[in-house]
């Protein structure tokens, strides 16, 4: 598993959804369903799915917002009904692997980013970008944001 540290630039259209941390699991998938459903209403899509995770600030924060989108070239002239635009430029560490992996691949990173004296920006999105790998599965990128 390897580590990095990048700056990124997400230009997105999606769905958003709102609910409690314990369930995105399960309430992301469905977003993303409904979304891939109406994909050819968004102008300008790449094929790259993405998620966009507010991130849990302590035990006592419960719900949280969520996007699921497709990764656009450029920012569109118009948004399809329902969805919103996101655009994003920040600096995050990174990594990716099996999404069956998923919940080891961000205690990795959050690990790996105490390791190196990181401090995760709490007010920006965690992203993730979905890629199908060649004879089925799919693997996953995270990018947790970082304080500059």
């Amino acid at each position: 598993m390897s580590f990095l540290m990048v700056n990124k630039e997400f230009k997105t259209v999606g769905l958003k959804g709102s609910g409690e941390f314990i369930n995105f699991g399960k309430e992301v998938p469905l977003l993303a369903k409904q979304l891939v459903s109406r994909s050819n209403e968004i102008l300008h899509p790449t094929e790259t799915e993405i998620a966009l995770f507010e991130p849990k600030k302590d035990e006592e924060h419960k719900i949280g917002q969520y996007y699921v989108g497709l990764i656009v070239m450029e920012k569109p002239s118009t948004v399809p009904t329902g969805m919103e635009y996101l655009e994003t430029n920040e600096r995050y560490i990174t990594t990716r692997g099996n999404i069956l992996n998923l919940g080891e691949l961000h205690l990795s990173l959050v690990n790996w980013a105490n390791e190196q004296g990181y401090q995760r920006d709490l007010e920006s999105y965690i992203i993730e970008t979905y890629h199908p790998m060649a004879g089925g599965g799919e693997e996953v990128q995270i990018f947790l944001p970082i304080q500059v």
